[in-house]
């Protein structure tokens, strides 16, 4: 009786394993696809909308993302010739004095050039101590020059930590020799800290498997 008890056990926990492998195989596939469905659909709406109206059957899913794309080239080579390049300025410096406006647009400039731009933030990965305790916590330096900001701020730095399963996080105003700059991929630092912790070096090839072993070594010395 026992012998088919087992006999049948063993042929339904390799059915339940298979069905778990299959959750985690799929369900990541799933979520990716639809993350770029929805980025899709709202990238192409952006123009599409419009163009919709007078295309109507001629129009072509994707051909609002693609003129948003050849307009976003365009202007960027018109802000480097000289006559555009002024009013282009010109409106950048009218929209930095019109009240509330200036703050909303002065937030999403320096937003975006600290993600696009020439001096990109979030690339430099620290660990800076809890207070108080033994613990660590993974930031980046999104500003190291805050004298400009408020001069007793000279020797602080900016750090943005971020919160795990999700991209909120908090910015503090550290003394710079308490924050330690560590030689880890921005991409894998922020990997490791919005899973959890859970993201493994088994899981990483090349490079980015060499990176986030680093990583963890460098953590266990601390």
């Amino acid at each position: 009786m026992e012998d088919n008890d087992k006999f049948v056990g063993d042929p339904m926990k390799s059915i339940f394993k298979n069905f778990i492998n299959g959750i985690l195989t799929i369900v990541p596939i799933i979520l990716v696809i639809y993350v770029i469905y929805k980025t899709f659909l709202f990238l192409d709406g952006l123009l599409g909308n419009s163009l919709k109206p007078y295309l109507r059957e001629d129009y072509i899913p994707g051909f609002g993302l693609l003129t948003t794309i050849v307009l976003i080239t365009l202007l960027g080579w018109l802000s480097t010739k000289y006559v555009t390049g002024k009013v282009i300025r010109l409106i950048d410096h009218l929209l930095e004095k019109i009240p509330v406006v200036k703050t909303i647009y002065s937030v999403i400039k320096d937003t975006v050039q600290s993600f696009l731009g020439d001096k990109k933030s979030f690339s430099k990965v620290a660990l800076v101590v809890v207070p108080g305790t033994e613990m660590r916590s993974i930031g980046f330096i999104t500003s190291e020059q805050l004298e400009d900001f408020y001069s007793p701020l000279k020797d602080h730095v900016a750090v943005y930590i971020p919160q795990t399963f999700q991209v909120a996080g908090f910015t503090f105003l550290i003394p710079k020799e308490q924050v330690e700059i560590i030689d880890v991929k921005a991409e894998d630092a922020m990997k490791f800290v919005l899973s959890g912790g859970m993201t493994s070096s088994s899981k990483q090839k090349g490079k980015n498997k060499e990176s986030t072993q680093k990583f963890l070594k460098m953590l266990k010395s601390h």
